[in-house]
């Protein structure tokens, strides 16, 4: 395959940057045309017994939280289900009647969604799609469609993840009738405006280019924001990045961290908040600095960072449409593959760095959430633990 470099561009030059400032515009504009699809769509879903929702990639990451957005403001509680077009494809037991299908796919040409979405559609009550303007045909044996955008120059569908979930999180507004989600809704394109012109994206970058590794660590919805980071991290930067929910964080994949990465940590108030403490308590034992995206007010994980973003005050269900992940990604573009850090520490044995191992023992105990008093071998660090020896 023979790469064709796009042509010169006056501005900046990447046009994911781009995407990434204009989303509030696509925000305030995203209803217009989608009224009577979303009120028709929400009249059928609310009829089911039963909601799945499909995607791949970003899209997949969009069906996570819209997952509890459908689960929550949609009232569907227990009802409602994430799968992987793949997965459901492949894997899962053909629907019954009673089931509806929401089916995410930015352009309409993924094989597995389009598959997902005829396997549904065939026996399923009702088939919807969330997709872009212009997307393929494959998607127009659904019931419903609502429309994002217009397809974008960049592959990494910055405005189309954007979007995607908002209008997840009206149609679960409209499902449950709930108003205050709406209203919320309308203020997200001033605060996610605000968050994007309050930073210095380029500098937090260029301050935390050439690490060996970027981690990103979230909890419920934002589970998929950490996931949904590393991967446009992998593809647009081409850096070694993982993202992880935080428990799971917890429960091993820290052994790996080391001094010379970063370790992002989106951590609003919920119930994530504490296991995301923990994790930073962890990281900084290690020695690697921390990112964390947390309210201005904060006063528990902002002092063990190193840089520090504030998030505007909005329900954490909602706020993953806020989420200023994406800018240090094109900040962190290399010209080329041969900018990429030398990740030269492979070689060395696990868990990993001197101080993981030290403590090795204590988080082993501690941070998988053991409710008993650790054992004497595994006691640490008092910053690690409760004033009685407890762990946190």
């Amino acid at each position: 395959m023979v790469w064709t470099p796009p042509p010169p561009r006056s501005g900046h030059p990447y046009y994911m940057h781009d995407a990434i400032y204009a989303q509030p515009g696509a925000l305030r504009l995203l209803m217009r045309g989608n009224e009577d699809a979303l009120a028709g769509a929400a009249a059928r879903l609310k009829t089911m017994d039963r909601v799945i929702l499909c995607g791949i990639g970003t899209s997949w990451h969009a069906t996570l939280v819209g997952e509890l957005l459908l689960g929550h403001a949609g009232e569907l509680g227990h009802r409602v289900r994430a799968f992987h077009s793949f997965e459901f494809k492949n894997y899962w037991p053909e629907p019954d009647h009673r089931t509806g299908a929401i089916v995410v796919s930015h352009r309409g040409t993924k094989r597995y969604s389009l598959e997902a979405l005829a396997k549904a559609k065939g026996t399923a009550g009702v088939g919807v799609v969330i997709t872009g303007k212009g997307s393929g045909d494959g998607l127009a044996i659904a019931d419903y469609t609502l429309r994002t955008i217009e397809q974008e120059s960049s592959a990494a569908h910055t405005i189309s993840y954007t979007c995607a979930m908002a209008l997840l999180a009206a149609l679960a507004a409209e499902i449950g009738g709930a108003d205050g989600v709406r209203r919320e809704l309308d203020q997200v394109p001033d605060q996610l405006a605000t968050l994007l012109g309050q930073e210095d994206w380029d500098g937090l970058a260029r301050r935390f280019a050439g690490r060996r590794q970027y981690w990103f660590v979230g909890g419920g919805p934002n589970t998929a924001t950490a996931y949904e980071a590393a991967l446009k991290m992998n593809e647009a930067n081409h850096t070694k990045t993982v993202g992880y929910n935080c428990e799971q964080f917890l429960h091993g994949p820290w052994a790996g961290v080391d001094p010379d990465d970063v370790v992002f940590l989106i951590a609003p108030p919920g119930p994530s908040y504490e296991r995301c403490l923990n994790a930073a308590r962890v990281t900084r034992e290690i020695g690697a600095p921390i990112v964390a995206l947390v309210r201005e007010d904060d006063r528990e994980i902002a002092p063990l960072a190193a840089e520090t973003i504030a998030l505007p005050v909005i329900d954490e269900l909602l706020w993953t449409r806020c989420g200023p992940t994406r800018p240090p990604t094109v900040g962190l573009a290399p010209r080329s593959r041969s900018d990429l850090p030398q990740f030269q520490r492979w070689a060395r044995r696990y868990p990993g760095p001197r101080e993981a191992r030290r403590s090795y023992r204590l988080l082993d105990c501690t941070l998988k959430g053991h409710a008993r008093r650790a054992p004497t071998s595994c006691q640490g660090p008092p910053d690690l633990e409760r004033g009685d020896g407890t762990p946190r």
